[in-house]
């Protein structure tokens, strides 16, 4: 009884803390109450594939002991895969509150070892051209996270919590995506720097200003029911005149916005530096934010030689990116490699109808698939209804709102991980067609990161690794670059001249 109580006394300090520190602390007090922490010791588990993770580790520790670093070497580059042997199953991660298995942590802590001790040490078989060569080789092979945020208009200050409990934890990804109220988050964090980025999350110098309601008949006559003079306002106020290739080389963060086309014969767009280099990064948020019947569809914005701005594709507009790519998982995943998703979504009419990941994985029993074999045929039928529809109408106001009903049915919303709120209360849909305020921004930005914070432990296990890599690349070449410097006339790739 008293183990009890005790417990329940910490549960209800979990969901209020104020610090990922404290909530740490408080997670592995519930642990050691509960006898949690004992399972963490044990590797055996029918979750993942612990003789492996276990034979690995006992390699790379041997290897790295040995005087001739070449076993080490290939046991990395041909070795070093993502997921190993199933250790990232998220159901390694919610039996108990703090962490996962202890042989899986002391399997990432070595190969993070062993990637730096190779960075940093003279390695007679990896020559300086040949070591940088063999860090991007393998951190291509592995791939990299990408953080993807939903829609949701106001709700999704909500993404800005996780931002910033993820970017407190070193976990915040390069690759960030946003559709709609997600594509202005995701725009704030790829045009600001480290240290403005501080200053955004308590919410200082926000311009808050984002909401003002048309007079009703502009909206019946295909103008929208609110400004978008304002909302335009709002954006280059926060988000700032970059292009998406200057946001990248200010911040190194790939800002990826979806924008859905109004004509028949366009499709969904990803716009980044790479597809869209010049386009301006608050004209593309301007059109993922055009909710149907809201906003007017838009016209997007690029600079051309001279700086000037000019239209991008003048004879197409844009719309609402959630319309028809809320999540960009296929497009992300050739662009840049990406091997993990994080998924954030705060959309208004899916989270009440999500499961939490540890649900989702344990739907595959016996007794769920009468519910799952219903699910999947509603939605089988329902695709096929208004996938028809929205081929039928001409009308494009029409035309959009069944391509949006299609997108609602058939689109997938969760990722690797999956980060929600855990409830919607009627004091979230009071504040959804508002302007935030600054007890809002506090108010959704704490619930955000009360919501990451049991998902870091699972997150730091996907993304570490390939942090270590993008880190030692970057070492690597910041040597490269002060001695090209100092000995410009020297050749790097001789093999012999820098110690690796």
């Amino acid at each position: 009884m008293i183990l009890r109580t005790k417990a329940s006394q910490l549960r209800k300090a979990l969901s209020e803390a104020q610090s990922y520190a404290h909530w740490a602390e408080l997670a592995q007090e519930l642990d050691a109450v509960m006898g949690l922490d004992l399972w963490r010791l044990e590797n055996e588990s029918g979750d993942y594939d612990f003789h492996l993770i276990r034979e690995r580790l006992q390699q790379l520790r041997t290897f790295q002991r040995q005087p001739d670093l070449s076993n080490l070497v290939r046991a990395l580059r041909e070795g070093l895969h993502h997921d190993l042997g199933n250790m990232g199953n998220p159901l390694l991660y919610y039996r108990s509150n703090f962490g996962t298995k202890k042989l899986i942590e002391d399997y990432i802590d070595q190969v993070c070892e062993s990637l730096l001790f190779l960075a940093n040490h003279e390695v007679t078989c990896l020559p300086f051209d040949r070591k940088l060569q063999f860090f991007r080789e393998t951190a291509q092979s592995f791939g990299q996270p990408a953080l993807m945020l939903s829609g949701g208009a106001t709700l999704g200050l909500f993404h800005i919590g996780v931002c910033k409990a993820l970017h407190e934890q070193d976990l915040l990804p390069e690759v960030i995506s946003g559709s709609s109220a997600g594509s202005m988050m995701a725009a704030m964090i790829g045009t600001h720097t480290d240290d403005e980025l501080r200053a955004l999350y308590a919410g200082e110098g926000f311009y808050m200003n984002a909401w003002n309601w048309s007079k009703w008949y502009r909206g019946f006559m295909g103008e929208g029911f609110a400004e978008q003079p304002q909302l335009e306002r709002f954006l280059r106020t926060n988000i700032g005149e970059y292009s998406f290739e200057e946001a990248y080389l200010r911040t190194g963060r790939h800002i990826n916005v979806t924008v859905s086309p109004v004509q028949l014969h366009q499709k969904p767009r990803l716009m980044n530096e790479l597809t869209a280099p010049y386009l301006l990064v608050w004209s593309a948020v301007l059109a993922s934010c055009a909710v149907p019947l809201i906003f007017p569809p838009v016209t997007l914005t690029t600079k051309d030689n001279e700086g000037k701005y000019v239209p991008y594709m003048p004879g197409q507009r844009w719309v609402d990116g959630s319309v028809k790519s809320d999540l960009p998982r296929t497009r992300l995943t050739h662009l840049y490699d990406v091997n993990f998703f994080i998924a954030v979504q705060v959309n208004p009419h899916i989270v009440p109808f999500m499961e939490n990941d540890k649900e989702r994985l344990e739907r595959a029993k016996l007794m769920s698939w009468p519910a799952r074999i219903l699910r999947e045929e509603l939605k089988f039928h329902g695709t096929g209804v208004f996938n028809f529809l929205r081929h039928q109408f001409t009308h494009e106001a029409s035309r959009q709102l069944m391509d949006h009903a299609y997108s609602i049915i058939s689109q997938r919303y969760y990722g690797d991980v999956t980060i929600a709120p855990p409830k919607y209360s009627i004091e979230h849909y009071k504040h959804m067609l508002h302007n935030p305020s600054p007890e809002a921004w506090r108010w959704f930005c704490l619930q955000g990161e009360r919501a990451t914070w049991p998902k870091v432990a699972m997150i730091r296990s996907h993304i570490r690794i390939a942090r270590t890599l993008k880190s030692c690349i970057a070492q690597l070449e910041g040597r490269r670059n002060r001695r090209q410097a100092d000995y410009p006339m020297e050749n790097l790739s001789d093999g012999g001249t820098v110690a690796g």
